[in-house]
């Protein structure tokens, strides 16, 4: 317990007795088939040496919300009716598994990824920073501020740091990348989970924008009192025409005039050596902000009206299938490491948190938008020859209640017990169900995975050693994967 209260501290956190019993039982939750599966395979982390750095870039597609295990990844059509739900499941091409009746296009592609469905912990909030960096412990204030200063950094933050203290030159394409907006900001103010953390603000993840509202309208219901709006939401349906946004520039400022603007910038910046501008995260941000504006390239990436109709077709005409179809052009252009979230809009208990009327959402809006797209990334990249170096990662926070609710259309609440994952492209198996549930999918029977051991795996597949140290504000290491181990019944 010594160390992890060590690694706690360095994390800006006094830690309870309670709270490092809470830890110490997520480190055993991995480590008791972490720890033996990694000595059936050597022992020492030079054992995946095959897989280590294997993936050149990445695609993490995060769901928020939280998908049903049981209507997506892990379906228990054997289940009493009041757990499986009206929804069926159907064959994937693997034999023997099943996927929920919602995803055809996925069951159809299942040999080419890892399901992971025993994912586990036990914090039933929306815990985006907890699913998506190594910090070993959450709760509701973490979750709610995004400056907290118990914050780890986002993966994606820590492969730009890491990469920016290789070189000084700032990349034509933000090396930590977000589509389709700055998360949270569609229903109020940002949310913690994608950001630099004691990293500095410098290497929180650069959002695109998208401004356009959806072309359908629907009556979007918390399930609480009070009026229930109508919301025309881009995920259920955009417009060809509509586009991505990345720094607006004014189109009357032509290149040569903004070129001369910012070499004036300069001149200012040198005149006034005591000036905060040139330092830290300021100075990082306006040479990536410059990089960006004087070269075509990010710009051209987001213009995914570039694409032929049949493409922007076979992803979806919706937010998310046309967010896919984003990441694999700014990857192709040399994009380091691309979020897609499939987020709330306009209201809450929205994205995937179906406490009430699950079922309708999920056959008529959820289901298809994301097996279109997904789908179809894997199938671009791979055409591309583009997979076989590029993890592609759909995660989410937690996993939702076997029991439905009985509320109008179905629903189920936050589980954290068990819930699933995929994992596809560089380093990773193919064709591989990872981890077992109860018969009602409730609670993992086999191979339990903590979320800090995804985070820790994917940091080896990108080739960074999780036991590599960073350092906090006040200069204290940490370990990159924090208490997470790298799993490798998750490689290939």
């Amino acid at each position: 317990m010594d160390d992890f209260a060590n690694t706690r501290d360095m994390a800006h956190s006094a830690a309870t007795r309670r709270e490092m019993l809470r830890a110490g039982s997520l480190l055993t939750l991995g480590a008791a088939v972490g720890t033996s599966a990694q000595s059936a395979a050597g022992g020492e982390l030079g054992s995946l040496a095959g897989t280590f750095g294997s993936a050149k870039r990445c695609i993490l597609i995060y769901l928020w919300g939280s998908p049903s295990q049981l209507d997506t990844f892990d379906p228990k059509p054997d289940a009493p009716r009041e757990v499986r739900g009206e929804l069926g499941s159907i064959s994937t091409v693997i034999p023997g598994v099943r996927f929920g009746e919602v995803l055809p296009l996925t069951a159809a592609r299942a040999d080419q990824f890892v399901t992971l469905r025993s994912l586990t912990h036990d914090q039933p909030i929306h815990g985006t920073a907890f699913a998506t960096t190594s910090v070993p412990l959450t709760d509701l204030p973490l979750e709610g501020r995004v400056r907290d200063p118990r914050h780890w950094p986002y993966l994606g933050a820590v492969v730009d740091y890491l990469a920016s203290q290789k070189s000084a030159i700032p990349p034509t394409i933000p090396r930590n990348f977000g589509l389709p907006f700055k998360f949270g900001s569609k229903r109020g103010a940002s949310r913690p989970g994608f950001q630099g953390a004691f990293l500095g603000q410098a290497y929180d993840t650069v959002w695109a924008d998208f401004q356009a509202k959806g072309i359908r309208e629907v009556l979007r219901d918390s399930g609480a009192p009070g009026p229930k709006p109508m919301v025309a939401d881009p995920y259920l349906g955009i417009r060809p025409i509509d586009r991505f946004e990345m720094g607006q520039q004014n189109p009357d400022v032509s290149l040569q005039r903004l070129e001369r603007r910012l070499s004036l910038l300069d001149q200012f910046d040198g005149l006034n050596p005591s000036s905060p501008m040139p330092l830290g995260a300021y100075r990082s941000n306006y040479d990536l902000a410059r990089s960006c504006l004087v070269t075509p390239h990010l710009k051209n990436a987001l213009d995914v009206q570039q694409e032929t109709a049949a493409t922007r077709d076979r992803y979806g005409m919706t937010l998310f299938g046309q967010s896919c179809l984003a990441a694999r052009r700014v990857i192709e252009a040399g994009g380091t490491f691309v979020t897609v979230i499939w987020d709330e809009y306009g209201h809450v208990n929205t994205g995937w948190d179906t406490h009430v009327h699950q079922t309708p959402r999920l056959r008529d809006e959820l289901g298809p938008g994301f097996d279109h797209g997904y789908s179809s990334l894997l199938d671009d990249l791979q055409e591309r020859g583009l997979l076989d170096d590029t993890a592609v990662v759909v995660l989410s926070e937690h996993g939702r209640t076997p029991k439905l609710d009985n509320v109008e259309g179905g629903g189920r609440n936050h589980w954290p017990y068990a819930y699933s994952a995929l994992l596809a492209g560089a380093g990773f198996a193919r064709g591989r169900v990872v981890g077992r549930t109860d018969a009602i999918a409730g609670h993992v029977t086999e191979t339990p995975f903590s979320p800090k051991d995804l985070v820790t795996t994917l940091y080896h597949v990108l080739g960074i050693d999780p036991r590599e140290e960073l350092f906090d504000r006040l200069g204290r290491p940490f370990p990159v994967g924090g208490i997470g181990l790298v799993r490798p019944e998750l490689l290939g």
